[in-house]
């Protein structure tokens, strides 16, 4: 989080809000997204119909055959990640990984020409919108902001949500708080 906060604050101030202009200078705050996308993806299988006879992996897979991607446990998979169940956005560091479906160890919104359709919208606004929490406030874990972690948990469902609620007290970086202009 100091690290986030200290790019926020050097490249774009605190007399204005994060935009979506600022987000290709941040690379940090890309990393965070691209880290959490890796761990926690919004859908965690991808469905897709093989339109051919195919083998992947030694498998045959007949045409017409609906096929589950499981991107929860390809953004898990030792063989592709160094410590692969910790939160490190420093690992896309000078990487040019992309989350738009070219790296099949990140694959959050799927691929190819049945990719997500609100990829560009979703992206946009994840930036900007973690941006900015990041810039305004400091977030302390737990109803009375004295925990030490956040229970990451997952529960059980087709979009994993969490198996706890998450709980945190904002409290203000800025004051005042910068409005859109």
């Amino acid at each position: 989080m100091k690290k986030a906060v200290e790019e926020i604050d050097q490249v774009v101030g605190k007399n204005r809000l994060v935009q979506e202009s600022d987000i290709q200078n941040l690379p940090y705050l890309r990393s965070i997204v691209k880290e959490s996308f890796r761990l926690h993806p919004t859908a965690p299988l991808i469905l897709r119909l093989s339109t051919r006879d195919s083998t992947v992996g030694g498998y045959d897979i007949p045409a017409n055959t609906v096929v589950f991607v499981n991107v929860w446990s390809l953004g898990r998979d030792p063989a592709h990640w160094e410590r692969p169940l910790e939160f490190r956005p420093e690992r896309f560091a000078g990487t040019d990984m992309d989350v738009r479906g070219q790296d099949f160890g990140l694959l959050p919104f799927g691929g190819g020409r049945r990719m997500c359709p609100g990829i560009s919208l979703g992206l946009h606004n994840v930036h900007t919108t973690l941006g900015a929490m990041i810039q305004c406030f400091e977030w302390k874990a737990g109803k009375n902001g004295d925990l030490a972690t956040v229970d990451m948990e997952e529960g059980v469902g087709v979009t994993l949500p969490r198996a706890n609620p998450l709980v945190c007290v904002p409290v203000a970086r800025l004051e005042p708080i910068p409005l859109p202009v």
